[in-house]
């Protein structure tokens, strides 16, 4: 099961609503970076035949079937700083990550 924070379905339904869209994402993970592979996130409500389909908080996540083995148990969290802010992926099934942070191995 992905898991959302607190923080982070606050923000979501912040940006869909900035945009104009429900508040529903899709979480990817793409081959790229030194690593080997990256996570993804975008505003989507397009829900495939083979998509797997979570509900929490009034966010729809929507997860390929590639994507959800190599999310499964994922946190997304929101997290701010004085010189940044953004979404963090925290995925306990990933073996390790490329020194900027911007890639991920499993």
């Amino acid at each position: 099961m992905i898991h959302l924070t607190t923080k982070a379905v606050i923000k979501l339904k912040e940006f869909a609503e900035a945009e104009g869209l429900p508040p529903s994402i899709r979480l990817a993970v793409k081959g790229s970076g030194c690593a080997g592979f990256s996570n993804d996130m975008t505003l989507d409500d397009i829900v495939g035949e083979l998509d797997e389909v979570i509900e929490q908080d009034g966010v729809k996540i929507i997860v390929d079937q590639m994507s959800i083995q190599y999310l499964e148990d994922a946190t997304i969290d929101f997290v701010e700083s004085e010189f940044a802010s953004g979404f963090k992926f925290i995925v306990p099934n990933s073996k390790g990550s490329c020194g900027c942070g911007s890639s991920v191995s499993y």
